[in-house]
């Protein structure tokens, strides 16, 4: 049904509490020594995952060292864990990896989720407010960490209309574009401003996603 929440699952966890050091060399780990111990996870929705991985930043002294969408998405997953996303956490000592892992969960679980634009669940979008960045979604966006930022998603024609509907409705202006098809072939884009005026461009942008669901040729 239409506003209907779409909870997205997070599929696998690992930690390498002594990771094998080319292996973190590979993963851009610090050289250091800082960066001992690695935490891996997988989701069936990349978007909810790397809202998730930037939370997790916020929770732990981690830091993201990667975070890849799967191509075509979880519907087309090639394995049973595989899922949407797979993402890399670095730390000194595994509790901090361990700490940021459940943080990730949690907001996988109970936070940042897609959501219905019709009555069979045919069509979705991703619409989510986030009042503070941690340290990935701000580096990603260019914007410093704690800044809000609107993260819109949808399939490629949604998305578009959606952005531009975004955009004019609150006072916010787009940090990066994601333009048809991502690697999961939706579209959208990270929009900043004030916190009320990222949660207006989120409404906007939900309306117009369900308003084309609704009626799809003009």
């Amino acid at each position: 049904m239409i506003g209907d929440k779409l909870q997205a699952r997070v599929l696998s966890t690992r930690i390498l509490p002594n990771a094998d050091a080319a292996l973190l060399e590979s993963f851009g780990a610090a050289t250091d020594g800082s960066e001992r111990s690695l935490g891996f996870f997988t989701c069936d929705s990349d978007d909810v995952a790397y809202t998730a991985i930037d939370e997790a930043t916020k929770k732990a002294c981690v830091r993201v060292v990667y975070a890849k969408s799967m191509y075509a998405g979880a519907g087309n997953a090639s394995t049973a864990l595989a899922g949407e996303f797979f993402g890399a956490l670095a730390a000194d000592n595994p509790e901090d990896i361990r700490s940021a892992l459940d943080a990730a969960i949690a907001c996988v679980s109970e936070d940042a989720a897609f959501y219905s634009a019709n009555a069979g669940n045919s069509v979705c979008y991703f619409a989510h407010c986030i009042s503070s960045t941690g340290t990935y979604l701000s580096g990603v966006a260019g914007i410093r960490a704690g800044e809000p930022l609107a993260y819109l998603i949808a399939p490629p024609l949604e998305a578009m209309a959606g952005l531009d509907a975004a955009l004019k409705a609150a006072d916010v202006r787009l940090c990066v574009f994601w333009g048809p098809p991502s690697e999961t072939n939706f579209a959208g884009g990270l929009l900043t401003g004030e916190q009320a005026a990222c949660r207006a461009a989120c409404n906007a942008f939900a309306d117009a996603v369900c308003a084309i669901a609704a009626a799809p040729l003009c």
